[in-house]
């Protein structure tokens, strides 16, 4: 019954409830468990590289994941049994030593968790070692970055400590996961079911108290769905409890942009603004949120969403390109065409108005996310690498390629004759042939082209 234990000590260290702990926490981590024992030693075993046309020719070549060495993880807070457990599961399956540097804000709950996971590993003679903690001060998470050997860094957190992170490992050549906090939206189309829109993004930016890094910061919403969507939205709000952050100094910050955001033309759609209790504070919403506000940009970790409404979705990608930070968008439609899942599958392109994910989710917010096999990664400000999933898993790796080349196959010392070279020319002028199986034949290659997204307009 650890899990009892684990929920109990993140609940008094970082204010979630003992059900959230053990719902988002610790289910969470047992599910990519269970995932990674299923499909680990699939994604990591041997394989072998066909192809390669005349340099193929009496060439095996087999691809191996190997290692990287020795991975640091500096652990996060705000999910403080999924995430660190996560990482370090990857990890150690992959074959790494890892050292975990706790989060100063949870450092019972980590520590406890890490002495599970050692005395789990002890019994296998490969596994003794493979685990080893240092203390969850920042001092002690700046020396062993500083003095400590590491062939990988994972980090999880804001993006000031990201930047400093990266800039050291840098200067020592250490690769880094950073996972870096996302700003991000839902937006919700005039076809919408807009009160089931209203209810997902309510749970979305109030679970964890608003403490997490893919949670919707603001909702874009076409006026067509805006009255059904602000109607639900008040009353759950309305009826909303006060939910525990992590200290009051968060509490305080949250509250603090919703007030800016209101005086600055907001308004709250519950019709006041209640004063934090100490590390308590009940959920907000600003209606009408200025687009320049610090809750509009999404400057904030708690349960405060800015809501607006827009005429259309290039209104809404246009306003969500302000935040400049992403990690999961949700988009809200009752007809998924194709030219918008061209749009959202655009993520970090150059094209305008891409919503810029790398995790987008229609119709939901936050829960798909938690399968085990979906993968995470940030651009820009929002980090950098990819963490979870099967992307997660081999970016803890190396690749080690080895060919063996057959024995009757003879090493070319000096260039062929005349007609061996005519035969070659005559072999690079044959015209490239790609299946196509949209349009049931093979194309040539001067037929293929490049991936042209279309624009979406509502």
């Amino acid at each position: 019954m650890h899990h009892v234990e684990l929920c109990a000590l993140a609940s008094e260290e970082v204010g979630k409830s003992p059900f959230e702990a053990l719902t988002a926490d610790v289910m969470a981590l047992v599910a990519s468990c269970n995932w990674h024992l299923r499909n680990a030693r699939k994604l990591l075993r041997p394989r072998r590289v066909g192809g390669g046309g005349l340099f193929g020719l009496g060439h095996g070549v087999v691809r191996h994941r190997l290692p990287v060495g020795r991975v640091l993880v500096i652990a996060t807070w705000n999910y403080p049994i999924q995430l660190m457990g996560i990482q370090l599961v990857q990890a150690v399956l992959a074959g790494n030593r890892v050292v975990v540097k706790p989060s100063e804000r949870a450092p019972r709950t980590q520590a406890r968790l890490l002495e599970l996971a050692i005395s789990a590993a002890e019994p296998d003679a490969a596994m003794q070692g493979a685990i080893s903690a240092r203390s969850a001060t920042r001092e002690e998470g700046r020396r062993v970055l500083a003095e400590e050997h590491f062939d990988h860094v994972v980090f999880t957190g804001s993006t000031a400590v990201g930047r400093a992170i990266a800039e050291v490992c840098a200067a020592r050549l250490i690769p880094t996961t950073l996972e870096l906090s996302g700003f991000d939206s839902a937006i919700v189309l005039a076809d919408a079911d807009a009160r089931a829109a209203a209810r997902a993004v309510f749970m979305g930016f109030t679970a964890n108290a608003g403490q997490t890094c893919m949670a919707p910061r603001r909702a874009l919403v076409e006026r067509g769905a805006a009255a059904a969507f602000t109607d639900e939205l008040a009353r759950l709000v309305a009826g909303a409890r006060r939910v525990t952050l992590v200290d009051g100094q968060a509490a305080q910050r949250s509250r603090a942009v919703a007030d800016e955001a209101i005086r600055a033309g907001g308004r709250s759609i519950a019709g006041a603004l209640e004063d934090c209790d100490g590390r308590t504070m009940r959920p907000v919403a600003v209606l009408d949120c200025p687009p320049d506000s610090e809750l509009f940009l999404g400057r904030h970790f708690g349960p405060a969403l800015a809501v607006r409404v827009v005429d259309s979705i290039d209104e809404a990608m246009t306003l969500h390109a302000r935040a400049g930070q992403y990690l999961a968008t949700s988009i809200w439609t009752r007809r998924p065409a194709a030219a918008l899942v061209a749009r959202v599958q655009a993520c970090g392109s150059s094209l305008p108005q891409a919503c810029g994910s790398s995790l987008v989710h229609i119709n939901s917010v936050l829960l798909p996310s938690a399968h085990p096999a979906v993968s995470l990664s940030g651009h820009g400000a929002s980090g950098w690498g990819v963490s979870r999933g099967v992307s997660g898993l081999l970016a803890l790796t190396r690749e080690l390629t080895v060919t063996c080349t057959s024995s009757l196959l003879s090493v070319p010392l000096e260039e062929p004759s005349p007609k061996v070279q005519s035969m070659l020319s005559r072999f690079i002028a044959w015209p490239l042939r790609v299946a196509d199986p949209a349009r049931g034949r093979v194309q040539s290659a001067s037929e293929v082209r490049p991936v042209r997204h279309p624009q979406v307009h509502s």
